[in-house]
């Protein structure tokens, strides 16, 4: 029988490597460093090491493989790290890759590493204008294409299986970085896409809890060689912290439901408020991608950008609020906050900020579960 994601979800610890003997609900954390060979049933797999191979980190490698549609997963001890796990397995020295403009600051940072140690030429272009990104991949050697959908902070959507079709005519692989929309709202892989990676820090764990990362490969070529490059580089997550990924993923969808509902409250308010310029929401009919964010996404997320009339305004009210924090990162339990100009993107150039739609006034705000009424009002009392 054919399982719904979210069913898969609620049963962890059917995707172990092998039975556990006292029917756990949840797989043990198997927390050593080492394996005794001796101990082993040689008729099954071997573990020697964890940074190899661990049975708790396998189980959830196994479930991410299965609800992204791939052949092979490795999780990581942070989200970026499977950002730079995808670029240590696909680049080398010399080589060219294409990425969409507005991306996390992370990624835009890591790519100048990246540029500055192997000679890896960076093409930025933006995804929505495909008769430019062609002649950037007809024109150049590109051996990668990056982008997020949403992008982050922008919110645009991009077309997937367009910018799928595309890249591989080029003889490009393409990934997707799929932490906002999470595998319960879309699968990059399902629309053409090579690699699908994530931060489990935001709304897959759910909690705030920990930092962690994945990467699932589409075929098992390319699965065999990000195990081999994580292993090689110590990528891999320790299972203590898998543990506390597993703790969330169950009501993953049930979260992300309401955190679409709470954001869309939030943002037809704010669209209404005299002090705002803009609202960018892609749950919202205003957002220039609505159609295709309805046809590829099952959930919008609870993450949209607001721009405030001026910087002095959007500073005051991110020092007035009582319940939103001023914090990086999203997909927790509690709303959050930020301008990216001052902290997510804070290595972004103002006229890089400016090509992705992000102005000094911009705020990102990240809603969370609390009372919706009880957020509008904290705006309320935020602005006076």
């Amino acid at each position: 029988m054919k399982k719904n994601i979210e069913t898969s979800l609620s049963h962890i610890a059917k995707f172990a490597p092998f039975e556990e003997q006292a029917g756990a609900s949840h797989f043990p954390i198997y927390n050593t460093g080492t394996f005794d060979l001796k101990k082993q049933d040689s008729s099954g797999k071997v573990y020697d090491y964890t940074r190899s191979d661990n049975p708790t980190r396998e189980m959830l490698e196994n479930l991410f493989t299965e609800v992204e549609g791939g052949a092979g997963c490795v999780c990581t001890h942070t989200g970026i790290a499977s950002v730079a796990l995808l670029f240590e397995t696909v680049l080398k020295a010399n080589s060219h890759i294409l990425v969409e403009a507005d991306c996390y600051g992370g990624t835009f940072r890591l790519l100048k590493i990246f540029k500055e140690k192997y000679n890896v030429t960076v093409h930025f272009a933006n995804f929505l204008e495909f008769d430019k990104m062609e002649e950037i991949l007809k024109n150049n050697p590109i051996d990668l294409v990056l982008c997020e959908s949403p992008t982050n902070p922008g919110l645009k959507i991009i077309d997937l299986k367009k910018v799928a079709q595309l890249s591989h005519k080029h003889e490009a692989l393409f990934a997707v970085d799929n932490s906002l929309a999470t595998f319960i709202s879309q699968r990059p892989l399902e629309l053409g896409a090579d690699f699908s990676l994530f931060s489990t820090t935001k709304y897959i764990s759910g909690h705030g809890a920990v930092v962690a990362g994945a990467i699932v490969a589409k075929t098992k070529e390319l699965s065999d060689q990000i195990h081999y490059y994580a292993n090689a580089g110590g990528k891999s997550q320790n299972p203590m912290d898998v543990y506390l990924i597993t703790l969330g993923i169950p009501t993953l969808k049930v979260r992300m439901k309401e955190h679409q509902e709470n954001s869309l409250k939030i943002a037809k308010f704010l669209e209404e408020q005299d002090y705002i310029t803009k609202v960018t929401h892609p749950g919202l009919k205003s957002h220039p991608q609505y159609e295709l964010a309805q046809e590829q996404m099952d959930y919008i997320p609870g993450v949209f950008c607001v721009d405030f009339e001026s910087l002095e305004l959007a500073e005051r009210f991110i020092e007035n609020t009582k319940i939103y924090g001023e914090k990086c990162s999203f997909g927790s339990p509690d709303s959050r906050v930020e301008i990216p100009a001052k902290i997510s993107h804070a290595t972004f150039s103002k006229e890089e900020l400016a090509a992705i739609g992000i102005a000094e006034g911009t705020v990102r705000f990240s809603i969370g579960l609390e009372n919706v009424e009880d957020l509008i009002e904290d705006i309320k009392q935020a602005v006076k």
